[in-house]
């Protein structure tokens, strides 16, 4: 045993649980925590521009990696408010994420003291556990507790809150003897397995949809072995997105109301069957659930037993790892295949693979200010496969899972359920500060960027490089085109006569409002303006050659034209198709396999 202060304990907590890397922004109440920090001198820490930022790149960190656990610290006060949204996109998508905040002294508490506020109350909708630590002989335990809580059954976040007061108690504790907690993962019996897959045989058209838990329990070699055993089609949920790759010919295509493929939701309607791994029913997935569900048998797998049922009761639900049921069920497919058990479904999965060549939206557009739709195709003959995509909400998010292509686990990285404006910058530094080898693009529209855009600074002082493509339209393009069934256009636009904007460019641009390019040159970093489909490439090759020169992120600013309907419905066999669809493999070069333009 070892006399030591509170927060020496829970530092070395944190580096026992394989913590090196944190987010934060320090502060009178949180000191002390900084001060064992810097005394174990084992930590890299970068420091946010804003704390909300700050939990933002935790997200991104967790989510790059398997096993990865981001964390953020702050201050007392707004600094635990400022987390809430972070802690509320990590709850709403199964990312642990671990918050620690500081507070004023126990005799302070409920006295309205300077920046003392009841955030384990505020913080325990949106967490897995939140505590305010009141004893110092506990805090090392409840950091132990936290790490199992958050990487037991679904995953999530949690707070701890620490009195500064709290923090400074000398405790006795031994970290020689401390081991981290086995985490608590359901598994599915080979009864239940062998139940599900039997169900499956008497299907003629059935499919996989291969939900974000598959990601989580890093079993997506699993899904791919399970589809290809059993000839399954796979219908990847948008957090689910990469589980596949998109040129495999068992994937499907994502389904939904919105981040779909026209040949997804046709294959999704013309089943019988469906067997979800790791996936919750989202609505933007299902639409409504009568539609969803009508002339199907659903068999439901998820780690969180109440998540069976919640959305509607499925045929049969399986509460297990995603993981360890996608192991019974390749162990078991297996031996069913040898026996000559397993159905033969190829017919079925050739005529998805038909849809795939065949339901198609348009992408090849020559227009100037450039529509979306061509931006996502220069990215596709521009990026590799290796390419992770970071993304947040709105037309540029819905635009970038209709036509952009992942082939990885963890190539595309998003905010599925909360979907904060501003998520995109912070995020891509966490994964960036996850993986330095990795091309990382993020893609925002211009108001997401301008959210949390100062975090670019952190970008710039922390060498955490990227590529960013803003599309901007002036004009928060999602809430416009929602207006429209008001038969309205309110409070929605951003372009303004800026005094200060180029005057060269402004004719160039057609709109103008903030000079993106100025301002991130302004945060060190560096930025480039694209007008046509001609400047594209040559914009990616000089952001790849500042980011190996300078180490900082890269914007590249698209000007597009300012109105674009993306598709989008309210059920998926109702899903509005606004622009013209593609009549050949020609007018559609994101189709897998068709041969790249040479004009991008």
């Amino acid at each position: 045993m070892a006399r030591m202060r509170a927060v020496d304990a829970a530092v070395a907590v944190l580096q026992k649980e394989g913590i090196h890397t944190v987010f934060g922004v320090p502060g009178a109440a949180i000191n002390p925590f900084y001060s064992a920090m810097e005394r174990h001198g084992d930590f890299r820490h970068i420091l946010g521009r804003h704390v909300e930022g700050a939990s933002h790149m935790a997200e991104g960190f967790t989510r790059a990696r398997a096993g990865n656990i981001g964390v953020c610290i702050g201050t007392s006060g707004p600094a635990g408010t400022d987390m809430i949204t972070g802690m509320y996109s990590a709850s709403a998508d199964s990312i642990p994420i671990l918050c620690i905040t500081g507070q004023a002294p126990l005799a302070r508490l409920h006295k309205e003291d300077f920046q003392a506020v009841d955030i384990e109350s505020i913080a325990k909708p949106v967490t897995k556990m939140a505590v305010t630590v009141r004893e110092a002989g506990l805090v090392p335990r409840v950091f132990q507790q936290a790490f199992q809580i958050m990487r037991s059954s679904r995953p999530g976040p949690v707070l701890i809150d620490l009195p500064i007061d709290v923090q400074l108690t000398e405790i006795e504790f031994d970290i020689d003897s401390y081991e981290p907690l086995p985490p608590y993962k359901p598994q599915a019996s080979r009864a239940q397995i062998e139940k599900a897959l039997s169900m499956m045989l008497d299907a003629e058209r059935p499919v996989i949809v291969a939900g974000g838990g598959i990601i989580n329990a890093d079993a997506s070699e699993q899904l791919v072995r399970f589809a290809e055993i059993t000839g399954v089609p796979v219908i990847p949920t948008l957090m689910g997105w990469g589980t596949i790759p998109d040129d495999h010919p068992l994937m499907a295509g994502m389904a939904g109301l919105q981040t779909s493929h026209r040949y997804g939701n046709a294959t999704l309607l013309s089943s019988d069957f469906v067997i979800g791994i790791g996936n919750r029913w989202a609505n933007r997935h299902t639409g409504s659930v009568d539609a969803y569900t009508e002339g199907r048998t659903f068999v439901h797998i998820d780690i969180e037993p109440t998540q069976i049922g919640r959305v509607f009761n499925p045929d049969l639900g399986l509460v297990s790892d995603a993981g360890a049921a996608l192991e019974k069920l390749v162990e078991v497919a297996e031996e069913w295949r040898q026996a000559g058990t397993l159905k033969d479904w190829t017919s079925w999965a050739n005529s998805c693979q038909e849809r795939k060549q065949t339901l198609l939206r348009k992408t090849h557009f020559d227009d100037v200010p450039m529509k979306p739709q061509r931006v996502y195709q220069c990215m596709n003959n521009h990026f590799g496969r290796d390419t992770c995509y970071v993304s947040a909400i709105g037309l540029s998010q819905i635009a970038a899972a209709q036509f952009l292509h992942v082939f990885e686990p963890r190539n595309w990285i998003n905010c599925g359920q909360a979907g904060p404006l501003g998520w995109t910058v912070p995020a891509a530094l966490g994964v960036r500060a996850a993986d330095p080898d990795r091309t990382i693009v993020a893609v925002s529209g211009d108001y997401d960027f301008q959210f949390l855009i100062e975090e670019l600074a952190a970008g710039a002082q922390f060498k955490l490089p990227y590529i960013h493509v803003l599309v901007n339209n002036a004009y928060l393009g999602l809430i416009r085109q929602a207006q429209r069934m008001f038969d309205m256009d309110y409070c929605v636009q951003l372009a303004f006569d800026n005094i200060n904007y180029p005057e060269d460019q402004k004719q160039a641009s057609g709109h103008y409002g903030v000079d993106h390019v100025a301002v991130v040159e302004g945060l060190g970093c560096k930025a480039i303006r694209v007008k046509t489909p001609d400047e594209f490439g040559p914009a990616i090759q000089q952001a790849k050659e500042w980011i190996a020169t300078y180490q900082v992120p890269v914007v590249i600013e698209v000007i597009l034209e300012r109105v674009t309907n993306i598709a989008m419905g309210t059920e998926l066999e109702n899903v509005n198709e606004f622009e013209a669809l593609a009549e050949t493999l020609e007018d559609a070069p994101t189709a897998l396999g068709n041969q790249r333009l040479s004009a991008d």
